[in-house]
């Protein structure tokens, strides 16, 4: 595959040297704040959020190869602080937290006010979008498709990365979609894999093609995620979705030998932290605690994964020489 020479700059650095990414996703809006005060989310003021975001930063961004950060609490108060190291990837989300439309056919909107050019602009490394997505409800996956074509487009635009986030939700009546859903998902996760790589994108954020609470066998779990790995024509990395870290950690290895190229790890590294409410203790955590996960499954994928230009047809990360005079038709 050709790689435009700004895309490229992107993933070198929102990877480490070895071509893995091994990401701490840091851009979490409505559900932080929901995890640090459930009764009242509307208590937690706008510095409270940005406070949580920087500790965290400061702890693990060291250990990171990229940061993911949200542009509202995030991505420019870290640099700001100087606490994102200026070796270290910085990726930023370009969607409004939640959803419009109803709970079974959820449409992503883009965050008013914010634009891929912006993003460019500040001097991330790459955007992040993402979508809600069901390959199965054809009318909003189309609606849902157009947007990713859309935000590909202008980041074709900029010559900057895009990474897409997909995530699959159940819409089967309360109470009796969970066993449903589990059965579901390995089918909606690798077909939603072929759709959206299949436009103009440079990394699928993966959801993990199981549910372990259902699904226990290693063995089919491999499968499905190689499954996965054909379905998708892009480099993919893993997303954490919540999980806990042992179950997280588990899902990396699995993945990586499955040919993923790393993670975005979010809740699995720190979502304790939520419940701590010194902020002197809580940095304690962070740095104890949510640092060694991160470098623990660093490792792994180190051990066990596939660089991302792998999958593009490169061995070892070397792409189409420039052109002399490249820059007058850049």
């Amino acid at each position: 595959m050709t790689l435009s020479i700004g895309k490229l700059r992107g993933l070198q650095q929102v990877a480490d040297d070895n071509g893995f990414l091994t990401i701490c996703a840091i851009d979490h809006r409505g559900a932080l704040q929901r995890a640090m005060n459930e009764q009242n989310p509307e208590a937690v003021t706008y510095q409270d959020m940005v406070d949580f975001k920087l500790d965290l930063c400061r702890a693990v961004a060291p250990f990171a190869s990229a940061v993911l950060l949200d542009p509202i609490y995030g991505a420019a108060q870290t640099i700001a602080a100087g606490i994102l190291p200026g070796h270290i990837g910085l990726l930023v989300s370009l969607e409004k937290t939640g959803y419009s439309g109803e709970k079974a056919a959820r449409l992503t909107e883009l965050l008013p006010g914010w634009s891929v050019e912006k993003v460019k602009g500040m001097g991330a490394s790459a955007v992040k979008l993402l979508v809600y997505f069901r390959p199965d409800l054809k009318e909003i996956a189309s609606r849902q498709l157009d947007l990713i074509a859309m935000v590909a487009d202008q980041c074709i635009k900029e010559d900057i990365p895009l990474l897409v986030e997909p995530v699959s939700y159940p819409v089967e009546e309360v109470g009796v979609y969970a066993q449903k859903f589990a059965e579901m998902k390995p089918g909606l996760v690798i077909e939603t894999a072929r759709q959206i790589t299949s436009l103009p994108i440079d990394v699928l954020k993966a959801e993990f093609p199981a549910d372990m609470d259902f699904e226990h066998d290693e063995k089919n779990l491999l499968q499905l995620c190689q499954e996965l790995g054909r379905a998708s024509r892009l480099p993919w990395v893993l997303l954490s979705a919540g999980a806990d870290f042992k179950t997280f950690k588990k899902q990396v290895e699995i993945a990586c030998k499955a040919g993923a190229s790393g993670f975005l790890a979010g809740r699995a590294l720190w979502q304790e932290g939520v419940q701590i409410r010194s902020r002197e203790e809580r940095m304690n955590f962070f740095k104890s605690t949510a640092a060694p996960r991160l470098k623990e499954l660093a490792e792994m994928v180190n051990k066990y994964g596939k660089p991302w230009y792998t999958k593009m047809g490169s061995d070892k990360g070397d792409f189409e020489a420039a052109n002399e005079g490249w820059y007058e038709q850049y």
